[in-house]
């Protein structure tokens, strides 16, 4: 169950804090809605490798769309293995 408190909760950050951990953020919300949220240094590096990730990817996959795919032995012969 996502853990959903308003911002002004923050006067008192050191129980807010204590409900964060991996996998369960704390959502913050301002007027009754979402504004921010808090999660876990582990995780936060974890989601901003997979934004990376994906970005090269995406990269990648742009890239064949205007050269053209290539097969894995073409790959492989390019990279000389």
């Amino acid at each position: 169950m996502p853990k959903i408190v308003p911002v002004s909760d923050l006067r008192n950050y050191k129980t807010v804090l204590s409900q964060v951990c991996y996998g369960n953020p704390v959502y913050l919300t301002k007027n009754g809605r979402g504004d921010y949220a808090i999660v876990d240094m582990k995780e936060f590096d974890e989601l901003r490798a997979l934004k990376t990730l994906f970005s090269e990817l995406e990269k990648g996959e742009a890239s064949a769309r205007k050269e053209g795919w290539i097969s894995i032995e073409d790959a492989e012969k390019r990279l000389g293995l």
